[in-house]
């Protein structure tokens, strides 16, 4: 394989990453985006997902119609979760101060994580996860599974949905208004907290999309397995700009490229390294991100 080759070979690679840190990564930007938090727990509410889809498939086998079922069964899973995650850990202090939330966030990971480990169903143990049998296409040199294929056209179903919500539905503009001004959309007769729970649904149902594709991917699962992917979704909204979801899309594929590129042509050890230079840089260089805008705090 010539090196326009391997280049190829591995954007391909990195755009079946990238769109799974990009689903994940909408979830961090869209809660930040209307409440100002960053909900750490969203990884691990992506490892849930995951596991409610192993048992599904588990049942089920691993077919066309299995892969359907345990998406859906994730999705709506995790909207479950969510619900709850928000309803009583993070409303009753919407209105305290700032760290509050994140030290609660932070907490909420730990108990998924640990709950996970202790259930008797589950364990601490990493488990095989089933997938479809792999299956290589060949575009000349370069080659593309059919898992792949799956990961990166449920990605672009994804988006091109929420792309839809936010821009053309009732729900999406009181999302947009509460976002610019939760004080004034509340005057205005939208429902604040019907809102943000809506949001931290739509968010986890695609935290919920994206543990499958990512345990698709990399077939083993654990406990612990949303810690790495959340934070990189992290790195990947806050270098698309954090509260942008076209910044998030953006984003979690350049990151899913820089990361595949440097496993290519550099070594798999520098990969971790390499997307969090990427978060320092951005951070140096242009804090607001790709797409983020900035903002004057009047004191």
């Amino acid at each position: 394989m010539n090196s326009g080759s391997m280049i190829f070979q591995q954007l391909i690679n990195g755009l079946s990453l990238g769109s799974i840190y990009a689903l994940i990564a909408l979830g961090y930007t869209m809660v930040y985006g209307i409440v100002k938090l960053i909900n750490f727990a969203h990884g691990d509410v992506m490892m849930m997902g995951a596991y409610a889809g192993y048992f599904v498939l588990a049942a089920m086998g691993a077919t066309v119609a299995g892969m359907a079922c345990s998406l859906v069964v994730s999705m709506l899973f995790c909207a479950l979760l969510s619900l709850v995650i928000e309803r009583f850990a993070y409303r009753p202090l919407r209105n305290a101060p700032r760290l509050n939330s994140l030290i609660t966030a932070i907490a909420m990971e730990l108990i998924l994580q640990n709950v996970m480990r202790v259930l008797p169903f589950v364990g601490p143990n990493p488990r095989p996860y089933p997938t479809m049998e792999l299956k290589n296409y060949s575009i000349g040199s370069v080659s593309v599974s059919n898992l792949q294929l799956i990961v990166i056209i449920s990605a672009a179903v994804l988006m091109v949905i929420l792309n839809f919500i936010v821009n053309y539905t009732k729900t999406g503009k009181a999302m947009r208004a509460v976002s610019f001004d939760l004080g004034a959309s509340s005057l205005m007769g939208i429902s604040v907290n019907k809102t943000i729970a809506i949001t931290f649904v739509i968010g986890s149902v695609l935290a919920g999309a994206g543990g499958i594709l990512y345990a698709t991917a990399y077939p083993q699962i654990d406990p612990v397995m949303g810690y790495m992917p959340g934070l990189k979704a992290f790195v990947a909204a806050v270098l698309g700009g954090i509260g942008s979801i076209p910044g998030a899309m953006v984003g979690g594929v350049l990151l899913g490229v820089a990361e595949t590129l440097t496993k290519g042509f550099i070594s798999s050890q520098y990969a971790d390294a390499i997307s969090f230079s990427i978060l320092i840089v951005i951070l140096l260089v242009k804090p607001t991100g790709i797409f983020g805008k900035k903002r004057t705090v009047k004191v």
